[in-house]
């Protein structure tokens, strides 16, 4: 780990002791939240983002030594194993490097250059590559041998060309130098499949495309890939072919003898046959690994301010999940979130039973003493709520529209069968939308983020890198809200700091059994819980009610003695020192310094005090659509509407706006400044104005926007699109995930044009 310390450092801008120390934390098994929220003094306060990337580098690097064990044991056991050869391995920074110096020494099946070499050819081919005076012709003459299958002067010559080709390519040094040129100069080029116009139309935009791939924007390149994967698009990534040539004959070309002409025909059969493919292979993936990072990055983000969403709280709610044929399924959920009732009424079409819907809902609101209706905003949902707004309850009852996506998912989990095994699913969904309503986070936490539709792409992307991302992103949401013990589900458990699900599972099965925790300290009771994993996990789990006040907050137990100084000093207890701001100015946070208690832990503490388990997210706040716009057909050009934003991608942010379509705000159309990334201007569940640009009923499709005056013309064109000629008109097609992951990325490169 030492020798990486400098280099890691250097790339992520940081300091050799920042990263020495969290890295030393992180062998220990302690957790990024742990680190970024108990361990400021020693890490000069980094935060999550900076100690996931040093964990991340750390195991790439891993990886690279691992290799690098694996070539020189390769090496030795074929005996090629060399002082200088060594050398090198050991100083390759890269996984390409490194398999470049192991590319002639590596097992390959049978190529046209081992065969010349079987054939005795490899002296001619010396001969020619040394570009000599010599007379090829005449040299490959001596070599001609039929009971070998060298029948003539031209098969002769044509074996010392292939195995130069093979030397020419197993070159480290101009593999590095195409490495380059691919990736700064390579063009994308797409172009539909023969006979495949119709049906991939949705690809159409693609039909004929080009642009240099180290511009090319990630949803753009995981679209081609896609149409490739469908079998509706064909694509190639490479630079002029001649100027890939041309650095290559000058690197190998000596002269203009007649032996350098064969080698300069061997040059650009090497590139031809060889090298392009390989060089494409690389780039190829080095694209889609970059698209990957930035549709991740994105979904990620998404996810984080879905879950952080504003919480009702703990109300009373009954919650609605919409349904025309077969009825609204309704539950009454007490301020727990239990299930105490459910039911059905048909207010909807086709049925139009009003009248009796409208008592049933008044005599469940009375009875249960309903403060909030839910309502999911799946088919149904602006009707049901138009529906529910127009009774009068004799009190204020608050209805809001909760965004239903993963909520079907939930309810046919094994999670739901294990909370609800006697209700079917539409009775899970529908508590699920009323806890979503309650607390997003404990109840999205139950739905993998993948299936909650938010991001681009995400069923292309590397599946283990996103369940990877997704994994921090939540642990860092749950862990920053932190998690009341005795109420909290197993699912909401496993992502606390230091639990895993096997010791979520025994926490409630110990309150199960023991009742609640009365205090923090009685979690060491829990079998399988060490030390070591209280400590990771205590600061994050909440205890209200406790003895203990500190048992309600984010100070840590570890830190509790140094509250109990500052009480000790001031004549007064913890309760006091939360509730009186005067005796916290009174505290001199100089005094409590010492080896293991820094100033921000400090500082953390009083915070802490002041606002004791504060919820780190907005207020929630009731959103309604625009009354009487509830249909496509609604809409007009240059209406303004209320809206909440769905999902952000890279090229814009889809919002819903109540008509049961979610609508487009191009990157263009977000601000009337020029916008670099969607997430600069809006966010997942963020409340914005927009104007309707565009109604296409037909495809289904809104534009919106977001600038001051939208109808009037930008004045300006995006930096990073492609050649005015080649770009797409319109928006780029977005189209929804087919679940199923694309094949072989590569294949096509193998066979050129022909395949997929």
């Amino acid at each position: 780990m030492e020798k990486y310390i400098s280099k890691i450092a250097q790339e992520l801008q940081l300091t050799e002791k920042q990263v020495r120390v969290a890295s030393l934390l992180l062998g220990e098994g302690a957790t990024v939240p742990f680190i970024a929220r108990y361990r400021k003094e020693v890490t000069g306060e980094l935060d999550e983002v900076n100690i996931i990337s040093i964990r991340d580098r750390l195991e790439k690097l891993d990886t690279l030594d691992k290799r690098r064990e694996s070539v020189l044991k390769s090496l030795e056991e074929h005996g090629k194993l060399t002082d200088e050869l060594k050398g090198k391995v050991l100083t390759a920074e890269t996984l390409a490097v490194l398999e470049d110096i192991y590319l002639p020494y590596r097992p390959k099946r049978r190529t046209r250059g081992m065969a010349a070499k079987e054939r005795g050819l490899e002296p001619l081919a010396v001969k020619i590559f040394e570009q000599g005076g010599i007379d090829p012709v005449a040299e490959a003459a001596a070599f001609v041998d039929p009971e070998k299958g060298v029948e003539k002067v031209e098969d002769a010559l044509a074996g010392a060309r292939d195995i130069i080709a093979e030397w020419v390519n197993e070159d480290a040094e101009i593999r590095n130098t195409l490495r380059k040129l691919f990736a700064e100069k390579a063009v994308i080029h797409s172009k539909v499949a023969r006979d495949k116009e119709e049906e991939g139309a949705k690809y159409k935009d693609y039909f004929d495309w080009e642009e240099p791939v180290a511009k090319a924007p990630s949803h753009r390149v995981l679209a081609i890939r896609r149409g490739a994967a469908e079998g509706f698009l064909l694509f190639r990534v490479l630079p002029d072919e001649e100027k890939a040539i041309n650095i290559m004959e000058r690197h190998f070309v000596k002269g203009d003898n007649p032996a350098s002409q064969e080698a300069r025909l061997a040059v650009r059969d090497s590139y031809k046959r060889l090298l392009s493919l390989s060089m494409e292979m690389e780039t190829r993936l080095e694209s889609k690994n970059r698209a990957d990072e930035e549709a991740i990055r994105v979904f990620a983000e998404n996810v984080r301010n879905l879950f952080l969403a504003s919480p009702l709280g703990q109300k009373r709610v009954l919650a609605i999940d919409p349904g025309l044929r077969t009825g609204c399924k309704i539950v009454c959920l007490d301020s727990q979130g239990k299930l105490l009732r459910n039911d059905t009424i048909f207010p909807l079409k086709p049925h139009n039973r009003l009248k009796e819907s409208e008592e049933t809902l008044k005599k469940l609101v009375e009875s249960f003493d309903i403060e909030t209706i839910a309502i999911g905003n799946g088919t149904g949902g602006r009707e049901a709520e138009t529906f529910c707004r127009g009774i009068d309850f004799g009190r204020k009852v608050v209805v809001a529209m909760v965004n239903e996506s993963g909520a079907s998912v939930y309810s046919a989990s094994e999670v739901a069968r294990e909370e609800f095994p006697d209700y079917d699913l539409t009775v899970r969904g529908a508590v699920s939308i009323g806890r979503r309503l309650m607390d997003p986070l404990s109840e999205l936490v139950k739905i993998d983020p993948r299936a909650i539709g938010v991001g681009q792409y995400q069923h292309d992307v590397d599946q283990k890198a996103l369940k990877k991302s997704l994994d921090d992103v939540v642990t860092g949401c749950v862990n920053a809200v932190g998690v009341e013990v005795n109420t909290a589900s197993k699912q909401l458990l496993r992502y606390v700091s230091g639990l895993s699900e096997r010791l979520a599972g025994s926490l409630i099965s110990y309150r199960n059994e023991n009742g609640v925790f009365p205090s923090r300290a009685e979690l060491m009771k829990i079998p399988g819980m060490g030390a070591k994993t209280f400590q990771q996990a205590a600061g994050f789990l909440r205890i209200r009610g406790a003895k203990n006040p500190l048992d309600a907050s984010a100070v840590h137990p570890e830190s509790y003695p140094v509250v109990e100084m500052m009480t000790s000093d001031l004549a007064c207890n913890v309760s006091d020192l939360m509730t009186n701001s005067d005796l916290r100015r009174k505290v001199v946070l100089e005094n409590y310094i010492s080896d293991t208690t820094g100033m921000p832990t400090l500082m953390d503490i009083m915070s802490e005090l002041a606002k004791p388990g504060r919820d780190p997210r907005e207020q929630f706040e009731l959103f309604t659509f625009t009354e009487g716009v509830s249909e496509m057909t609604d809409l007009k050009v240059g209406m303004k509407l209320q809206g909440i934003v769905t999902n952000v991608t890279a090229f814009g942010a889809f919002v819903d706006i109540g008509v049961h379509q979610d609508g487009l705000v191009h990157i263009s159309e977000l601000a009337d400044r020029f916008v670099r990334s969607p997430h600069d201007v809006v966010k997942v569940h963020q409340k914005v104005e927009v104007t309707v640009m565009d109604v296409d009923i037909k495809r289904g499709r809104i534009s919106l926007s977001m600038r001051s005056n939208p109808l009037e013309p930008h004045g300006r064109r995006d930096k990073d699109a492609p050649p005015a000629k080649k770009k797409p008109r319109g928006r780029v097609p977005q189209h929804k995930t087919s679940g199923e992951a694309p094949g072989n990325p590569f294949a096509d490169v193998l066979k050129g044009w022909k395949s997929v």
